[in-house]
């Protein structure tokens, strides 16, 4: 069996339920944005996705760390 997400991706199910896209999309969309600092990011899938706080920090944390890992 295996173990829940846990940190940013525990919220990837709600992201994709809530905003009908998958995570990968959401992550190829932040990566394609020529904004780069972390609330920069944040603050535009509030403003032009309609996201929420906690779901946008998340996508944003995560998928800055992806990239950072490379």
């Amino acid at each position: 069996m295996t173990e829940p997400a846990k940190g940013p991706a525990s919220y990837f199910p709600s992201i994709e339920k809530k905003y009908g896209r998958p995570i990968a999309e959401w992550k190829d969309l932040v990566r394609c944005s020529p904004l780069t600092k972390h609330m920069e990011l944040v603050s535009w899938l509030k403003t032009e996705h309609g996201m929420g706080h906690g779901h946008a920090n998340a996508l944003v944390t995560h998928t800055l760390a992806e990239d950072n890992a490379k």
